[in-house]
Formats: C-alpha cells, structure tokens, sequence
C-alpha cells in the first residue's frame, strides 16, 4: 500500500507544471535531476542550481517572496558586463528601490522525496560527503520523506535602504567577485555530488538485479543413494549360492569320471 501510495505522489509531481519564475530546471543539474528522478525510489520535488540576485524588499523577503522585486538574476557567474551595465552604471537600480535592496548568493538546493527512510540517510550521506552539510531529513503527517540537500556558504549583503546607495562601486565590485567565488565552488560541489551519487546508486541496482537473479536460479539439491531393497537383496544372494552349488556338483561329477 505504500509503494502504491508514493507511485501515486511521484506520478502528480512529474506531471504538473512548474510554476517557478524560470518555469524549468537550471542547466547546470538536468542531468541530476533526470538520474534521480528516473529511480524508483526517488523523485526529485523542487530544485536550484544557484543564483546571484539582487532583490528589492523586506529582509525576511525569502520568506515572503510575493513581496520580492527582482532587480537582477542570475544562475551563472557575473560577467564583466553585467556587473558595470547592472551594478556600476549610477546603480540606476538601486536607486528606483523604495525598500531595502539586498545583493545574494544562495547556493544550489534540491528537495528529494525517498520511498523509505533507508533511501533517504544514503541520499544525506553522499550529500554530506560531497560538502552539502546543512542537508537533513523531515518526515510529514502523511509520511512523506523529504531529503533537503543544502549548504552553507551564501551570501547576503544589504546594499541600499529606502532608496539611498549603502556602499560604493568599489565594494559593489567587490562582492560580486565574492558571488563568483561563491558559484565557481557551487558548481564543483554540484559535479561532485553528481560523482557520488552515481557511486552509491550502481551498487544498489547491482543488488537488486543479482538478488533478482538469484531468485530464478534452480537450486540444485543433491540426489540421495536409494537404498536397497531387501527383497532384492535376498533374491541376488539366492542366485549367488545357486551358482555356487552348481559349480562344487559339476566338480563332483568330474572327479568320478
């Protein structure tokens, strides 16, 4: 009943539109996303390879991101146009902020369902060891199990306040070379974790197919001796000493002649 139940809840997460702002997965982890997902035991719930992104908003706008303006995002490092066409050129878009903008790098994160809780500690291991060490496990009323893969070096530095400029060009250039570093180590961590998710995952299916297989082998069993029958035994040792008179009366009769 529950391998039904978590077919179900796969089936009506692959099947449903993705209303995020990009409206697909980043480029950067396609391919985990589809290895994940083609697995039985798992499937992959939302997902972001990283982004730099300048907001303006309340502080606590992650939680409230209706009330969110994005001023700029991106899912790869800034490029020397971007940071003077966005960030350097009079912060035209700091400036039109009303509330407080805040530059931000948030790392990659991916929330995966697992069937059982077992699925799920592999998951977090190979998250950890791959650098992900803010990962963890939750378990909901309907015993959903969610494995949330995370990490801890973000980014986020207010900028402006009610419109007025915070810092100057010089350090805006500088935290956006922050943001980069920041991306160059996401996406090895990302690669990484892709490495050792395929080393975790080949042995399991391994398993599965060897045990398969196993099931199917005829099982040879050793035949026993029968053993004799008695009747039998008697009737050989019958013959026996029939043969046996007959040869000692053919010797009598030859010893008269």
């Amino acid at each position: 009943m529950a391998g039904d139940t978590f077919e179900s809840w796969k089936n009506q997460c692959l099947s449903k539109c993705d209303f995020s702002k990009k409206g697909s997965v980043d480029d950067d982890i396609c391919h985990i996303v589809s290895f994940i997902n083609s697995h039985d035991r798992y499937f992959t719930t939302s997902s972001c390879s990283g982004r730099i992104i300048l907001f303006d908003g309340a502080w606590d706008c992650q939680v409230q991101k209706r009330n969110c303006s994005w001023l700029f995002v991106t899912h790869q490092k800034c490029q020397s146009e971007d940071v003077f066409c966005v960030f350097l050129k009079q912060l035209t878009s700091l400036e039109k902020s009303v509330g407080d903008a805040t530059l931000k790098f948030e790392p990659f994160v991916l929330h995966v369902q697992c069937k059982k809780l077992e699925d799920a500690q592999l998951l977090h291991t190979v998250a950890v060891n791959s650098g992900f060490r803010n990962s963890g496990i939750t378990v909901g009323k309907k015993g959903k199990i969610i494995m949330a893969v995370r990490s801890t070096h973000c980014l986020e530095v207010p900028v402006s306040h009610r419109g007025t400029v915070l810092i100057t060009d010089q350090y805006l250039d500088f935290l956006v070379g922050v943001s980069n570093q920041k991306m160059e180590e996401n996406l090895k961590r990302i690669e990484r974790f892709y490495e050792c998710l395929k080393t975790a995952l080949q042995p399991q299916e391994q398993n599965c197919i060897l045990k398969e297989a196993a099931d199917k082998k005829p099982i040879y069993r050793r035949r026993r001796r029968r053993p004799q029958d008695d009747s039998v035994t008697d009737c050989c040792q019958s013959v026996n000493d029939h043969n046996e008179n007959s040869e000692e009366e053919t010797v009598c009769d030859l010893l008269f002649l």
